[in-house]
């Protein structure tokens, strides 16, 4: 194996990983139902969670770790803009001018 070919991940840890995304969202479905209770927090969390899934399933189910870097950087990308674009939504929310 060359040095720069990194080993596939195995069936099981497939699995491993289709669990730790299930849990993720377990944790984004309960803290949508407790939004109350978590407050403030709720954001937040909800974007650091979105993140984490969207390295896991990008990086593992989508290979991305195993491409070249301008594939890597192309993703990257997407990511900051659809986090500008939520970011604009949140402060228009938070603000009570939803876009009137």
């Amino acid at each position: 194996m060359s040095a720069e070919h990194k080993e596939h991940p195995s069936p099981k840890q497939y699995v491993q990983i289709a669990i730790v995304l299930a849990v993720l969202t377990a944790i984004e479905v309960a803290l949508y139902y407790t939004e109350d209770i978590v407050g403030v927090f709720t954001d937040p969390l909800l974007i650091f969670l979105a993140i984490g899934k969207y390295v896991i399933v990008v990086g593992w189910f989508m290979h991305l770790r195993f491409e070249n870097k301008m594939v890597n950087r192309f993703f990257a990308g997407g990511m900051i803009l659809a986090l500008f674009l939520f970011a604009i939504v949140m402060i228009e929310r938070a603000t009570g001018n939803f876009f009137n």
